[in-house]
């Protein structure tokens, strides 16, 4: 018996580390959500409401963590991109509604958080910011489509990790008010607040999110029988890397910031003379790492689902898709020249994303309880997959509500024609499930 119990221990042991070195594809998500337009909302709610939105930071870990869950499941179960299972069940129009609304949310967010990484850098190396744009422009397309999938995963733990220890780090030396966090994990919106709810929990249920998941199993080789490993990849990921993270980042601002109007790097600047230099570089560094990690998973998204629409391959062998990626890529270069304040323009892209997430979810729910699915889902994930899509289209309203009550102009309506597409199509395609159930009973 002795001497079954080291050989058992070196057993579990050397299973954890096969699952660690095995997870891939739900840490480019992670990279995705744990970025800077996360960042911004994380950063501007503390600031502005002290610990009051605590709740939506960890809701937004949960939610993001059984999103991809689902996600995951159907393209485990299907063995193909989420573009080709719509077409084949829904039809084609359906399949080019979400590439567009994937191709709009992903590339709004593209320029702005190229802006980002641009106005950090330029403030570390004293180079102009358009420079410094063009810059990393080239870098992402070099290294996408040169090196493909292997270097998006391995960027996107390696970014991941060093991000998540820089705010963690910076919570170590900030002076946080455990009874004030306490009251801050019980539900409630102030005033104002609707806009930073939805872009926190857009950064981790995001279209964007939803929809590449599928491709980065692919690009894995992923199907069934590596069910158990892609729970463990979601789960260490979305709820413990990224919760960890967003949490960090909000206790850090709702603590020691106080400035509805706080800029970016204002917030770095800020925490220099109140809590030391080391946190002011750390917050620097972590922005930046945000910026890059979540780029190059955003790159990714639009080609993938074109490329599968067209029914060309996912992968850099094909040169079709290698363009595709390269363009993408060095298209977000102009964001670099946009000008402005970007932490305001990172909130409103994040929440902007989240009008497009319910159409996306509620394609992944109807598509794991039709025939695609060769495997029934639990009711108990079905429960927490419309819980998702209820809050998620709850905060879009309040998002889109808010952006129209102050004046329908061009990029209002845009918002407000964004929105009336993907909601007609979600009711349009609840409806369809709803005929479909009553006829089959």
């Amino acid at each position: 018996m002795s001497d079954a119990t080291p050989t058992l221990s070196g057993n579990r042991l050397a299973g954890v580390r096969e699952r660690l070195s095995g997870m891939g594809p739900a840490w480019v998500a992670g990279a995705v959500a744990a970025g800077p337009a996360t960042m911004a909302s994380l950063v501007t709610a503390g600031a502005a409401f002290d610990y009051a939105l605590l709740w939506v930071v960890v809701l937004s870990a949960a939610a993001g963590t059984l999103a991809q869950y689902l996600a995951m499941r159907l393209g485990l179960l299907t063995e193909r991109g989420i573009v080709a299972v719509v077409e084949a069940h829904l039809g084609e129009r359906w399949a080019w509604l979400l590439v567009a609304d994937v191709v709009v949310a992903a590339g709004a967010a593209q320029l702005v958080i190229l802006n980002t990484l641009a106005t950090v850098t330029a403030t570390v190396t004293g180079v102009s910011a358009g420079a410094c744009g063009v810059a990393w422009a080239l870098v992402l397309a070099g290294g996408l489509a040169g090196r493909g999938y292997d270097f998006l995963e391995l960027a996107a733990k390696l970014l991941v990790a060093g991000v998540v220890v820089a705010f963690v780090s910076s919570l170590l030396v900030v002076p946080v008010d455990p009874g004030a966090a306490a009251r801050g994990l019980v539900p409630t919106l102030p005033a104002g607040s609707a806009v930073l709810a939805a872009g926190i929990l857009g950064g981790a249920v995001h279209v964007t999110l939803v929809t590449m998941h599928s491709y980065t199993m692919r690009a894995r080789g992923w199907s069934a029988s590596d069910a158990g490993l892609a729970v463990f990849d979601v789960v260490a990921s979305m709820f413990v890397a990224f919760g960890v993270y967003s949490v960090a980042i909000f206790l850090v601002a709702a603590s020691v910031l106080s400035d509805p109007n706080l800029t970016t790097v204002g917030a770095a600047e800020a925490l220099g003379p109140l809590v030391g230099p080391s946190a002011e570089w750390l917050f620097l560094l972590g922005l930046g790492g945000a910026a890059v990690s979540t780029l190059g998973g955003n790159t990714v998204a639009p080609p993938f689902l074109l490329a599968d629409k067209l029914g060309w391959g996912t992968t850099v062998e094909d040169g079709r898709y290698r363009a595709f990626l390269a363009g993408f890529a060095l298209l977000s270069a102009p964001g670099a020249f946009i000008g402005g304040e970007v932490l305001g323009q990172l909130v409103l892209v994040l929440a902007l994303g989240t009008v497009g997430t319910p159409f996306a979810l509620a394609l992944v729910l109807y598509l794991l309880n039709s025939p695609a699915a060769p495997e029934p889902t639990s009711a108990l994930a079905n429960v927490g997959g419309v819980a998702v899509f209820l809050v998620s289209g709850a905060l879009a309203t309040n998002f889109v509500r808010g952006e129209v009550a102050g004046g329908v102009g061009p990029l209002s309506g845009g918002v407000l024609a964004f929105a009336v597409v993907v909601a007609v199509a979600t009711v349009g395609l609840a409806g369809k499930y709803v005929r479909e159930e009553v006829g089959s009973a």
